[in-house]
């Protein structure tokens, strides 16, 4: 009996955890990709708009890198 309750509250741990991580804001901007070359950057990002990933973007360059936030 202890085995399973000790089961059944850390499954029950684990889907609140998942739940928690997958729930947020709709448009909370975030790191999406990181390239190499500016016009990658500018690409991937209209294509995400495209495909419906996303409606906004913006391309930061950063210690080398241009990365994607969305």
């Amino acid at each position: 009996m202890r085995k399973v309750r000790a089961l059944l509250v850390s499954a029950a741990l684990a889907t609140g955890v998942l739940l928690s991580m997958t729930t947020g804001p709709a448009q909370a901007e975030s790191i999406r990709y990181a390239y190499y070359l500016q016009s990658d950057c500018y690409n991937g990002g209209n294509l995400g708009i495209q495909w419906g990933w996303w409606t906004s973007f913006r391309c930061s360059y950063e210690n080398g890198y241009w990365f994607l936030y969305a």
